[in-house]
């Protein structure tokens, strides 16, 4: 190692399709930045691989700045790597060491097909939200800020909840591959708020059976999913879900 670079190699999962036969494909990383993103790292593999017209590596990213959702990768075995409350893209190379073999796998879920390499198909996050549907409030004109009054634990818990960047490494942390968590963080951040309280009894049911119906698993509370979570949102959030689904279940008429 010379100043602040490694060397490191990687495996990485290579897969053309979600119905073709994947492999680990080795590749050495020389000289990286201590200071370059995980993402950068692996930019600067693919710029090698492109010089030798081979194909790069497909993986997700957009923003890069830990707030889309979009990056995603098991990392030795985690979710988003070993810095906890951190996307992949946020994940840095100091947090490795020179000569280490660096292991990358796509999310594993079924209800996630993998659409190349390390890049999965989450629109089974999009068809949960869309279950959800919509809030029915006035548009037009703002309301005064002090016009509906909202308890502070309640619109701190609705944040805490709304920080939630659908990420998936929840799913790709959970043994049995459960949205559990993410499904009710967008419960939640309805649910305690007035503004989400119209539609709170449709909107559970509707979201829960469009989990189940993706193919994702049950939750068995192992708490994976919180640890993975790069926003740290919490499992208690999936009580609150549960509660509210059976809630509905014995009031229905």
């Amino acid at each position: 190692m010379a100043g602040n670079t490694i060397n490191v190699t990687l495996k990485v999962w290579r897969q053309a399709d979600k119905n073709a036969k994947g492999a680990f494909a080795s590749y050495n990383a020389k000289s990286i930045s201590t200071d370059a993103s995980f993402l950068e790292m692996i930019d600067v593999v693919n710029t090698g691989l492109e010089k030798e017209d081979k194909e790069p590596i497909v993986f997700d990213h957009d923003c890069r700045e830990g707030i889309c959702g979009m990056c995603g990768a098991v990392v030795n075995g985690v979710a988003h790597g070993p810095q906890s409350a951190t996307t992949l893209c946020q994940l840095h190379m100091r947090k490795f060491s020179d000569g280490d073999t660096i292991v990358l796998e796509p999310w594993r879920a079924s209800a996630f097909p993998v659409i190349k390499d390390l890049a999965v198909d989450r629109s089974s996050f999009d068809r949960i939200i869309e279950a959800g549907g919509y809030i029915s409030v006035k548009t037009g004109q703002a309301p005064d800020a002090h016009a509906v009054v909202v308890p502070k634990v309640k619109s701190d818990a609705a944040m805490d909840a709304a920080s939630c960047i659908g990420c998936g490494a929840c799913v790709a942390a959970c043994p049995n591959a459960s949205a559990s968590l993410f499904t009710a963080a967008k419960i939640t951040q309805f649910a305690k708020l007035p503004q989400g309280d119209p539609e709170r009894r449709s909107r559970v049911v509707a979201m829960v059976d469009q989990m189940d119906h993706e193919g994702f698993g049950s939750c068995s509370k192992h708490y994976e999913c919180e640890a993975a979570c790069p926003k740290e949102i919490k499992v208690e959030n999936i009580t609150n879900m549960n509660r509210e689904y059976m809630r509905t279940l014995v009031t229905r008429d």
